[in-house]
Formats: structure tokens, C-alpha cells, sequence
């Protein structure tokens, strides 16, 4: 009898729908990926576009992976997004500025278009795969405003997609904490037993995370206000609330 039990879990697992998750192996897409990890199977998108923490991105993407057993991966290089430039992440000559959680302006950080290039990607893949959904870790309401965050232009970008493939490739565009805090996000990976500690969001280090960075502070933040304790290093640590 526990085999056959074991047989059904086996199966149901494997009948599941694809969706594809691009996994920047930050907290966002990894508490994305325990949401998908629900109702789909599934495959993992990487991308490395020349940003400063590249490297360490990538273990965190690999560490998630092996996480929860992604059998699909792909690292996709989208290196033109250096050479176009105009962020601090992809031009070192452009300094990250440090946090200021009151800017209502587009910070340095911001890469031009980057989340359509992605989602390009993986809207190519997903067809590939037969996957019905693509899922992104975006955040608007607590992020840094970045344009290609917004709620609407992830409805445009799913229009296109469905547009532009073929007429029985059917995908839908999933953005599951694009309206959470930070706090939220963090208990919402507490609850579903999400690897934060796995995860990686600072701009500027890849040993030690900086705490002083837009996406430092934004953490930092979300972790203080749910009261709970960062696994991740610091190498300067403030209270932001």
C-alpha cells in the first residue's frame, strides 16, 4: 500500500502543467518559485546580462534549483544589455547609489527594458517546453518603481506573447507578489518553507551583501518589519524601519 501511495504522488507530480520560472535567485523570485512550485512543474530560467554580483546570482539560481530537484534549467547570457549600458548594475562607471527609501525617482539600478528581454526569452522556451505559464518574482508597490514592474505592462507583455506564437501555444503571464511588501513576501516564503537563506539580493557585493543598496535596504526592511531575523550575511546592517 505505501508504494502505490508513493506511485500516485509520483504520477501526479509528473501530469502536471510546465511553467517556466525566471529565477534571479533573489527573494522575490525564489518565494515566486515556491508558489509555482504548487500547481506546476517547474523549469528554471537564469539570466546573466553582465550585472555586478553575476557570479553570485548564479550560485544562488543553482543552489535553488537543486533545492527543489528543476530537472529543466537554462542560463540564458543577454549580455547585450551591458554593451546598451545606462544602469549602475551593468556599467561600472555608473556608481550604485546608496538606498533612499522616501526617492520616488527611477533609481540608477534600473536596467533599460530588462524584464522584456527576459520574458522574451522565456516566452521562446515555454513554447518549446509546452508550458502554460510563465512566472516572474516582479514587485511594484515595494520596490523601487522600476517602469517594467508595473502590473499593466505584464497584462501587454502576455497579450503579445500569445500573439506572436503559435495559435495553440496558450501562455499566461504570472506575477504572484507584484503587489506584496517585502514583509509579505517573506512570510509568504516562511509559510510555503521557501529557501531564503539560499537567496542573494544585494547590487554591489558577492561575499558579503553591502546592506546599503537599493535592494539591500528593501530586504533589510521587509525582514524587520516581519520581525523576523535575515539568514544572509551583512557587511553593514541598519535598522530601516
Amino acid at each position: 500500500m505505501p508504494f502505490d501511495i508513493c506511485k500516485v504522488i509520483i504520477l501526479k507530480n509528473e501530469n502536471k502543467n510546465i511553467a517556466v520560472i525566471a529565477l534571479s535567485g533573489g527573494l522575490d523570485s525564489c518565494v515566486t518559485a515556491a508558489i509555482a512550485n504548487l500547481d506546476y512543474k517547474p523549469a528554471f530560467a537564469h539570466f546573466n546580462y553582465g550585472q555586478r554580483t553575476e557570479k553570485r546570482e548564479l550560485k544562488a539560481f543553482i543552489d535553488l534549483a537543486d533545492f527543489y530537484n528543476v530537472e529543466e534549467r537554462l542560463i540564458i547570457d543577454i549580455t547585450h544589455l551591458t554593451k546598451i549600458g545606462g544602469s549602475s548594475l551593468t556599467d561600472k562607471n555608473i556608481e550604485v547609489s546608496k538606498a533612499d527609501l522616501s526617492n520616488k525617482d527611477i533609481p540608477t539600478s534600473y536596467v533599460p527594458f530588462r524584464n522584456a528581454n527576459m520574458l522574451s526569452a522565456c516566452v521562446s522556451w515555454a513554447e518549446v517546453l509546452g508550458a502554460k505559464a510563465i512566472f516572474i518574482g516582479a514587485v511594484f508597490e515595494d520596490s523601487s518603481g522600476y517602469p517594467d514592474c508595473r502590473p499593466e505592462f505584464f497584462k501587454a507583455f502576455g497579450e503579445m506573447a500569445n500573439l506572436g506564437t503559435k495559435p495553440e501555444t496558450e501562455i499566461k503571464i504570472v506575477t504572484p507578489v507584484i503587489t506584496l511588501s517585502k514583509a509579505e513576501i517573506i512570510k509568504k516564503g516562511i509559510e510555503l518553507n521557501a529557501p531564503l537563506h539560499l537567496t542573494w539580493s544585494c547590487y554591489k557585493n558577492e561575499e558579503e551583501a553591502c546592506g546599503v543598496c537599493d535592494s539591500c535596504a528593501l530586504r533589510l526592511r521587509g525582514f524587520q518589519q516581519a520581525g523576523i531575523d535575515d539568514p544572509i550575511t551583512y557587511a553593514n546592517k541598519p535598522n530601516y524601519i
